[in-house]
């Protein structure tokens, strides 16, 4: 990403430094002891889309904290992205059929390691769930459509992660045709491509997108992004024999409980822009105006009735984050609509007060509240009370769905499965609250 780019971002952060390669398929483990003591297991999905990370991108990841505290086996894991996992060449030839979702059967490649070989790492291959943050997040939803990984995973988490990413064959095909005509390869010569560098075929990726796909502006259009051309699972009738949660979910995992929500402000932050802290009331309308013409007035009256003395750029960034919000909701209702396992809906509303906190509850900002990392993460959360206290409950709520798949423990208030007439959504802030439907009027004023 381009993140590393920017200064405030780089310090949140605090990426490690990494290298791109086609050796990349290696699992982390943590585990507080290597004996037969049978602990859950929590296999974590790094995020970046299907295009970049990996499982120790950013010191939040660091399994160690979580491994102590919940008394589990912590495993995170990289595998194929981008050109290397997702590119669809499965017209030019039966030995390319599954070239489209490598990556993801990487996945189901690691989740088949940690069955066979958890136990002697004092983990209980019977109780695995996997986790994960926008793409990871994806990777989860997509998991649960995939016969290959049945059965190897019994609970599933989506953080900030519920817009769909897959392709259609066409699309990723196109994709595919189009990185081809780059390098300039023909259909006679597409095994050519197994002798070029990492590096010549990203960058004919790169500028095949950058042509094809153009600039999102200033908001994050999850309808824009669905069609756009980029790497990600592909649905081809095997793999993936069809469409994940557009609508209904896969009945192939109904038995698995989830663990579905966002964060208040996500892609919407101050990072970079302090000029933002200043957006005035007609500021504000103008961009509401622009992105749902003919209703920016009565979008801005709605989300200021709920919190009438917010600054004009928190409304502004809660009316671009809204439609986050919105498909992870669309998530849990499409999962509690199989009436089998349940669903759980949260809202990390807790503002980190860094850089005098112009980031608020950005994207990424309960990574490390849930691996209890708050201390070690203090670049991202400041690493007061405050956050430690609420790290505590929510990595002991993560764990609690991982040991037993339902998420409650005396340390919360009673927490809901999620049903779409009540809309029952865990905050997760200095005051740990169920709330029914919170935004409800807000959401409804969005076309």
């Amino acid at each position: 990403g381009t993140g590393r780019q920017n200064d405030e971002e780089a310090c949140l952060f605090q990426w490690n430094d990494s290298v791109e390669g086609e050796d990349c398929l290696r699992v982390n483990v943590w585990s507080p002891g290597l004996d037969d003591a049978k602990r859950p297991v929590m296999v974590w999905l790094h995020g970046g889309g299907f295009e970049a990370g990996s499982g120790n991108d950013i010191p939040a990841f660091d399994g160690e904290n979580l491994a102590r505290r919940g008394d589990v086996v912590v495993v995170t894991l990289n595998h194929r992205l981008n050109v290397l996992g997702f590119l669809d060449l499965s017209k030019y030839g039966e030995q390319y059929a599954w070239s489209g979702n490598v990556g993801m059967i990487d996945i189901v490649a690691a989740l088949e390691w940690v069955r066979d070989n958890i136990a002697a790492f004092g983990g209980d291959p019977s109780r695995v769930l996997i986790f994960g943050q926008s793409g990871g997040g994806a990777k989860v939803s997509t998991l649960m459509g995939m016969p290959s990984a049945k059965g190897l995973f019994h609970r599933a988490v989506v953080e900030s992660g519920s817009f769909s990413l897959s392709n259609t064959q066409e699309k990723s095909r196109k994709l595919a045709d189009l990185v081809l005509m780059e390098l300039g390869l023909g259909p006679s010569a597409v095994d050519a491509l197994q002798t070029l560098p990492y590096k010549k075929l990203w960058r004919a990726c790169e500028a095949v997108m950058r042509i094809a796909n153009p600039p999102m502006g200033g908001t994050i259009d999850l309808r824009r992004m669905n069609s756009m051309l980029n790497f990600g699972p592909v649905i081809d009738g095997e793999v993936i024999p069809e469409p994940l949660f557009q609508g209904r979910a896969p009945a192939i995992s109904a038995d698995v409980p989830m663990i579905i929500g966002t964060t208040l402000n996500e892609f919407t932050s101050g990072f970079n822009h302090p000029e933002y802290e200043e957006m005035t009331d007609a500021e504000l309308v103008a961009r509401a105006e622009a992105s749902y013409p003919g209703n920016g007035e009565k979008i801005v009256a709605a989300f200021r009735a709920r919190t009438p003395n917010a600054k004009p750029f928190d409304l502004w960034s809660r009316i671009a984050s809204a439609p986050v919000r919105e498909s992870a909701i669309q998530q849990a209702a499409a999962k509690a609509a199989l009436k089998q396992a349940p669903a759980y809906l949260y809202w990390f509303t807790w503002q980190t007060p860094v850089l005098d906190g112009r980031p608020r509850a950005f994207h990424c900002a309960e990574i490390p509240f849930v691996f209890y990392n708050a201390e070690r993460c203090e670049h991202m959360t400041g690493g007061g009370p405050d956050a430690v206290s609420l790290s505590g409950k929510a990595c002991d709520t993560w764990v609690q769905f991982a040991r037993t798949g339902n998420p409650n423990h005396k340390g919360i208030p009673t927490w809901a499965p999620f049903s779409p007439e009540t809309v029952p959504t865990m905050i997760l802030d200095n005051q740990v609250e169920l709330v029914l439907d919170p935004d409800g009027p807000e959401r409804k004023s969005l076309p």
